[in-house]
């Protein structure tokens, strides 16, 4: 089997995963790996085929349920951005570029003149959260605060992820990814994306 073949088999593995058990692209794709019996320093395809091949895997397998569950999502990171207006909050991730189902997670990456400031109004409206820190798509450390929600048309309860970032760095955000696209929206475009009929991937 060729190299491109071999990316190609493992990315549907992964998208599998990344539907069917709502699992973050990087761990999918070791799991893929695994589940092949491959070896553990295998070339993984990148996230752009991996997404690729999600898109495929829900057109084939969750075409009739999955643009009803994007938009439940999608309105409920509606929900949380205008909660937190005042942070510049901008969507991102699957709920973003459509492919997210019922198990995916909500990224909202906030741009704050105070890092702090995003964390006290949480803590100032009772929100239960977990703080950590990530890898911001600018490769440095961000602090994400992690709280659940529940979904309600879903009747699921899911995670909701706000990165924080500095005001300074809305600036490279915007710039178009490998495929040309918007990487994230803010409310405006969020609400644009829910009064747009959603096509299937």
């Amino acid at each position: 089997m060729n190299l491109h073949t071999l990316k190609s088999e493992i990315a549907a593995t992964a998208a599998a995963l990344v539907v069917e058990e709502g699992l973050e692209y990087g761990p999918a794709k070791r799991r893929a790996v695994k589940q092949m019996a491959l070896p553990a320093r295998t070339a993984l395809p990148d996230n752009d085929e991996l997404e690729d091949a999600v898109r495929e895997y829900i057109s084939l397998f969750c075409a009739d349920t999955q643009p009803t569950e994007l938009s439940a999502l999608r309105a409920l990171a509606l929900v949380w951005m205008q909660r937190l207006q005042q942070f510049r909050p901008y969507l991102g991730g699957s709920v973003w570029h459509g492919t997210a189902t019922r198990l995916s997670d909500i990224y909202i990456q906030l741009f704050c003149d105070d890092p702090k400031s995003a964390e006290i109004a949480l803590i100032e409206h009772n929100v239960n959260y977990e703080p950590r820190t990530v890898t911001g798509f600018n490769g440095g450390s961000v602090e994400a605060l992690s709280l659940s929600s529940l979904c309600k048309p879903l009747n699921e309860t899911v995670g909701v992820h706000l990165m924080v970032y500095d005001h300074d760095d809305l600036r490279g955000a915007l710039r178009p990814d490998a495929k040309g696209r918007t990487p994230r929206g803010d409310l405006a475009a969020v609400q644009k994306l829910l009064l747009t009929p959603i096509e299937s991937p």
